[in-house]
């Protein structure tokens, strides 16, 4: 429809139809509460309606994030179906999405055989990364990876408590909007793909805003120095550097390796409005009051709670085995801490990260890229949007 208004039959004659046809403040209050989704289709009514549309969705700027746990009753991971329902109710529209996921029940990639037995069925029903990425927009992008165990906070609320699923079907999907004074860069590197105007491209080199990385590598003992080529150009700078090493790994850039190969995927963070901080959990903390008191040290940030995430990235041989078969110390302590922020993360097979402040000028530390790599540890890390 070409018109500014919506016509009379769509909208009818009455008073309340003229103010919904005319009136741009009434109309922009009531599709702040409208889903992006149908709120991308209401865009399509009239000129008055775009236009309203098109600024709430400036507006949403927030983070938010899906989580799934538990035996999913369908074929497909629990996440799978978390997200193609609840992706109808969230308020932003996503422009990254960082998938964590556990590498058991996640059942990708597939062999040649099984492509084979199902070369019959539908793409989407036996690829579930490529259903993943048909469920979110088509010029979202996607870093995903597979660890041996995932941490969420259920969906909803960030003052939830958070869960740390050492084993079993987990995962959870977050999703990042377009946000004012943040840029977001994906990047996957392989041994074929991996050079310095590459990192330069994603942001990881000569470029002085940046302030926050997540990065996650697979299979780099079978590199030698690969991880740290990647990890030095940015160890001595103020920039805060988390992650670790998980079991696989994909994004949209479909091509970059073959299966068995090596390599690391993240983001960068860039922009005025990020601030970080990490701490390391040393593999000498045993008890929950020592993980409280070194989760503590994240207060000194000064970081606020609003649109802020909180990372945990611990070893494997952490979790449990660490407290004395108690189970969920660290994200409780967290919890205790941060009342307010979500948690997300996994166990993988090695941590990176040091004890970082990023705000500002400040530097709680500084490290080469050896001191940034541990084991037997947990990152634990809180990254502010603005």
């Amino acid at each position: 429809m070409e018109g500014d208004a919506a016509s009379p039959n769509i909208l009818g004659e009455s008073k309340a139809g003229y103010i919904l046809s005319n009136v741009a403040e009434v109309v922009e209050r009531i599709l702040t509460f409208v889903p992006t989704k149908n709120l991308l289709w209401i865009a399509g009514v009239c000129r008055l309606w775009r236009n309203c549309a098109r600024r709430v969705l400036r507006t949403q700027q927030r983070l938010t994030w899906l989580s799934a746990s538990g035996s999913s009753i369908y074929e497909e991971h629990v996440l799978l179906r978390t997200m193609a329902e609840d992706l109808e109710k969230v308020h932003l529209l996503p422009q990254t999405a960082l998938l964590m996921v556990d590498g058991e029940h996640f059942n990708w990639p597939f062999s040649y055989r099984q492509k084979k037995a199902r070369k019959c069925e539908n793409e989407v029903a036996s690829d579930p990364v490529e259903k993943l990425r048909r469920l979110l927009p088509r010029n979202c992008d996607v870093v995903g990876i597979a660890a041996s165990g995932i941490v969420v906070t259920p969906s909803g609320s960030s003052s939830s408590p958070p869960e740390e699923h050492e084993n079993g079907e987990a995962g959870f999907s977050l999703l990042f909007p377009a946000m004012d004074g943040v840029t977001i860069r994906p990047f996957h590197f392989c041994k074929k793909s991996f050079s310095e105007s590459a990192m330069e491209e994603a942001g990881l080199i000569n470029n002085p805003d940046l302030k926050v990385v997540l990065m996650f590598d697979y299979e780099t003992w079978k590199a030698g120095s690969f991880l740290n080529k990647l990890l030095e150009p940015l160890s001595q700078n103020n920039v805060l550097i988390v992650g670790g090493q998980v079991e696989r790994a994909f994004s949209n850039n479909t091509t970059c390796c073959s299966p068995g190969s090596f390599g690391a995927v993240g983001l960068t963070f860039s922009g005025s409005k990020i601030q970080g901080a990490s701490v390391l959990v040393d593999q000498d903390v045993s008890n929950p009051k020592a993980a409280e008191a070194t989760i503590q040290r994240l207060k000194a940030a000064n970081i606020p709670e609003r649109n802020t995430m909180g990372f945990m990235f611990a070893c494997v041989g952490r979790g449990h085995n660490s407290y004395n078969n108690q189970r969920n110390v660290e994200a409780s302590a967290f919890r205790k801490i941060f009342s307010n922020i979500p948690l997300l993360g996994f166990f993988g097979n090695g941590e990176i990260g040091c004890d970082r402040i990023v705000k500002e000028n400040y530097t709680l530390s500084e490290t080469d890229a050896d001191g940034l790599q541990h084991s037997f540890t947990t990152v634990m890390s809180l990254v502010h949007f603005g």
